[in-house]
């Protein structure tokens, strides 16, 4: 069986840029200004379906949206499945003191540019999902680049984990910095 959303992704992901280029093309050979109309249009539509989205976590989880700012948790606190949008800004979690309940917490991170953080305790589970154009991740004094493609990352140990954290990101261009004791 395969898994719809390494599909979906990178399929949405492709039409855009490959319409991006159209428009470029159309625009220089019929010298016409489509981007008096993309632009203002393009802001309509994120509008609309911001107000108009479907959920894309599980129900009841919270939404947070910081379009110009950074999202810093540490300390004690409760985590629990969260979706949280940026613009340009970093998203900084620091669960190493944190209550992390048993199974499967999802977070999910969008943005257009940022940095996202995350401090981990040695026992969690850990799966990484990034979609972007361009994501540099830092772990276990690894660095990788990846580049128009996708980036995933299982733990070794996820699976037979009593606590998972499965992180899924969705950027123009992201930095993931994993720290797991």
């Amino acid at each position: 069986m395969y898994n719809r959303r390494k599909i979906v992704g990178p399929f949405i992901f492709g039409g855009l840029l490959i319409l991006w280029g159209v428009l470029i093309l159309i625009s220089q050979l019929l010298h016409i200004d489509f981007w008096a109309i993309c632009w203002p249009a393009a802001l309509i539509l994120i509008g609309v379906w911001l107000l108009l989205r479907p959920r894309l976590v599980l129900d009841g989880a919270p939404v947070n949206i910081r379009p110009l700012a950074d999202i810093r948790r540490s300390g004690a606190w409760s985590i629990s499945d969260e979706e949280i949008w940026t613009f340009v800004g970093d998203t900084r979690l620091d669960m190493t003191q944190a209550e992390i309940p048993p199974g499967e917490t999802v977070f999910r991170v969008y943005g257009f540019v940022g940095d996202v953080i995350l401090r981990l305790p040695p026992e969690v589970g850990l799966s990484i999902s990034s979609q972007a154009f361009l994501t540099e991740s830092r772990m276990r004094g690894e660095k990788q680049d990846t580049f128009l493609s996708p980036y995933e990352y299982i733990s070794p140990e996820y699976e037979s984990a009593e606590r998972k954290l499965r992180l899924e990101t969705y950027f123009f261009v992201v930095t993931l910095k994993i720290y797991q004791a």
